[in-house]
């Protein structure tokens, strides 16, 4: 049976959360990396808003949003860690969707124009930097609690959030972000050091039709 198909762009946290999402889920997909400026037609064909990540399986269902292509990878693997990942309690599930809804809703939009600053005149780049650390504020008040941002072990939330706060910190690389937020820097640098996200940045061709294909493979998480 053909394997699913993964349109991702290495770069972008959104893809960054899917593929990890597939690894952690143990699956095995075709990574096809595309690049924005020239969309490939079967993507658009099958998901006509021509963002990443999206992931076609073999009966041509189509995933296009990247915490369902995490929870997609992570139920098809039907494991115990997968379902620690998940959360193992009522309340764990609810912090771990909490968290995550205000990271996609109110951190991400303040992250984009702290990083665009010049596109949104309106306020100062110090002023989104502000309201995006609003966010960080909390993560960090998590991590006073326990090593991650649920529990002692790692959960969805920690994987699904990590790119953007990745992200957040590369926008001024002069900015130390340690005095303030020490636990989320040393949490960050952990888990950016993880085989499986470094498996994750996997560096791909840009694929066009007829290029040999390119696999990714589920792994366990290790360091």
């Amino acid at each position: 049976m053909p394997l699913p198909i993964l349109y991702s762009f290495r770069r972008c946290p959104y893809a960054m959360r899917a593929r990890l999402g597939l690894l952690l889920g143990q699956c095995q997909v075709e990574v096809r990396e595309i690049t924005f400026k020239a969309k490939p037609a079967e993507m658009l064909a099958i998901s006509p808003k021509g963002t990443v990540p999206v992931l076609q399986l073999p009966t041509g269902e189509v995933i296009a949003e990247s915490l369902d292509i995490m929870l997609w990878g992570l139920h098809k693997a039907d494991s115990p860690a997968a379902q620690q990942l998940l959360g193992q309690t009522t309340s764990a599930q609810s912090l771990i969707n909490e968290l995550i809804v205000q990271n996609d809703v109110e951190f991400k939009p303040w992250l984009d124009k702290y990083k665009y600053a010049d596109r949104y005149p309106e306020y100062s780049q110090a002023d989104y930097f502000a309201k995006a650390s609003t966010f960080l504020v909390r993560l960090e008040a998590q991590l006073q609690q326990h090593p991650y941002l649920i529990s002692p072990a790692l959960s969805l939330a920690d994987f699904a959030i990590m790119p953007f706060i990745r992200q957040f910190t590369a926008v001024d690389a002069k900015r130390d972000l340690n005095g303030d937020f020490p636990r989320l820097m040393a949490w960050l640098t952990e888990l950016t050091s993880t085989d499986i996200f470094q498996h994750a940045m996997t560096k791909y061709v840009i694929w066009q039709t007829g290029n040999t294909p390119n696999y990714l493979l589920g792994m366990s998480i290790s360091k």
